[in-house]
């Protein structure tokens, strides 16, 4: 008789956009302004079109003046026939203002306790956090490959859970520019 002795799968640490402790922390809510599907949880999001009401995933102009902070995974989950969550467009989404969330960061990286904390705004990853600054470009030089990005008020609080490909975050209260 033959008995399971390994297991390959593990628990991960969290969701991607759940709240990590009950420390404080501030979630307000806005609309989101990406097509149904586009967003998703536990990115980095921006003012929309409609500062304080929208709010959409960040482009190569953002900077951390228009941060609003992470989305968090709560009452606006749905997911499709295939089981694939969709962020409906014009839904209301929570986001973290401050406090600690488990935020999507990009593949790769391996930040450690209290790295500092960028936000990519260019790519397939934007809205993803990164631990890795982004590179200064000299004028008259070739703009680097790496992807832009922008420093956010945060720290990560743990290393990188590459199952859901997530890290604790914890945004300070305190404004971005």
């Amino acid at each position: 008789m033959s008995a399971q002795t390994r297991y390959g799968y593990s628990t991960p640490i969290g969701a991607a956009g759940g709240i990590v402790d009950l420390a404080p922390h501030a979630i307000d809510t806005f609309l989101n302004e990406e097509e149904s599907g586009v967003l998703r949880f536990g990115v980095g999001v921006v003012q929309g079109s409609k500062p304080g009401i929208n709010i959409a995933l960040p482009d190569d102009k953002a900077t951390a003046a228009v941060f609003e902070g992470i989305t968090t995974n709560n009452r606006t989950t749905e997911y499709d026939m295939e089981g694939k969550l969709h962020v409906r467009s014009g839904a209301a989404v929570g986001v973290m203002r401050y406090g600690k969330i488990y935020g999507r960061v990009a593949e790769g990286i391996e930040p450690a306790y209290g790295d500092a904390v960028y936000l990519i705004t260019s790519g397939d990853e934007a809205g993803c956090f990164t631990n890795e600054a982004p590179a200064v470009v000299a004028e008259g030089e070739a703009e680097a490959a790496a992807p832009a990005a922008i420093a956010v008020k945060a720290r990560f609080v743990g290393g990188v859970d590459k199952s859901a490909q997530i890290a604790a975050i914890e945004l300070f209260n305190q404004a971005q520019a």
